[in-house]
């Protein structure tokens, strides 16, 4: 028997190419399958493995034609944070459409959002969907109808949710743009709301495995998991961390509410102040129950902070 070439493999789409989609198509390539990267203009750096195409998603003529001739859709598309409760409807309107109508499995990139304020309860897949932002109430919105549409035989449909992301390539982070640059260079570090709390951070490459393990197992189908996640530690620990491997000390500057830092405009910080609990309380996410059921393990915080501050130490010497 001959092997199977790109044309006969079974077809997996990534919607969206920002830090998660982009790491997403490569972890899938890197596992055999046949990828094709959707964003709307279809351009950017070559993957190896990877066909990028362009389509507008939002719409339900363009989400069909990504997703046509996919066995498992990916989808991790975004938009800007003050665009998200109008526009992250009309995007699941469409490529729920499109998945009924071509049979597709879809794993769906999902946030803690819909938990709300816990309190610093720890975060399980049990937790209640208590949220009290505009935001969230939307998130939560969206995955109830992602999860009905599961029970009404209408798609095959899982959620991975995740925490704040870190790791190669992610910039609009609270643990990104607004913190390697300037520890690399002597520059000012945001540090968020109380940084003696736990926070729990999700290594991109953590996301990108675990969404990929979802796309390949779909005994998952049908609820919400927690992507893996290293334990919480506080952000102040992380600075700790970040300050042994560049070998200076961090310039922190506490935002004790939202103001404009770094890569994050007025804009941004107006739309981060109804998610500003989220760093004035523990924020601890639990993904023992992916990692029991998957086999998949989160990788040590210490090595994603070196990883990124490598990664940063790159990209800062190609501006």
């Amino acid at each position: 028997m001959s092997a199977a070439t790109p044309e006969t493999r079974p077809l997996h789409v990534v919607l969206g190419s920002g830090p998660a989609g982009t790491t997403l198509a490569r972890e899938l390539a890197r596992r055999g399958h046949a990828v094709r990267l959707v964003d709307r203009k279809g351009d950017g750096p070559a993957i190896e493995g990877v066909r990028r195409h362009a389509a507008d998603v939002g719409t339900v003529d363009g989400a069909r034609a990504a997703v046509a001739g996919a066995a498992v859709v990916y989808h991790c598309a975004n938009v800007a944070y003050h665009l998200q409760v109008e526009v992250m409807p009309r995007i699941q309107e469409a490529v729920l459409a499109a998945v009924e109508e071509s049979g597709a499995r879809l794993v769906v990139l999902d946030t803690i959002y819909p938990y709300g304020p816990t309190g610093g309860a720890v975060m399980t897949e049990d937790t209640p969907w208590r949220a009290t932002s505009r935001k969230g109430r939307m998130r939560a919105t969206l995955d109830e109808r992602y999860l009905a549409a599961h029970r009404e035989g209408r798609a095959r449909v899982v959620l991975g949710r995740s925490a704040d992301f870190v790791g190669p390539g992610v910039l609009n982070s609270s643990l990104g743009g607004a913190v390697f640059p300037g520890a690399l260079t002597g520059g000012e570090v945001m540090g968020a709301g109380d940084l003696d709390l736990p926070h729990s951070y999700t290594n991109i490459m953590d996301v990108a495995a675990g969404l990929a393990t979802l796309g390949e197992r779909p005994e998952g189908d049908g609820r919400v998991w927690h992507l893996p996640t290293a334990p919480a530690v506080s952000t102040r620990e992380i600075h700790t961390m970040i300050e042994k491997r560049t070998g200076r000390p961090l310039n922190v500057v506490v935002l004790e509410e939202p103001r404009p830092f770094g890569p994050f405009d007025e804009v941004f910080m107006a739309e981060l102040a109804e998610m500003f609990y989220q760093y004035t309380e523990p924020q601890i996410m639990d993904s023992s129950a992916f990692e029991r059921t998957f086999g998949v393990t989160p990788t040590p915080i210490e090595e994603t902070v070196d990883a990124t501050v490598t990664w940063y130490e790159q990209w800062l010497s190609r501006r």
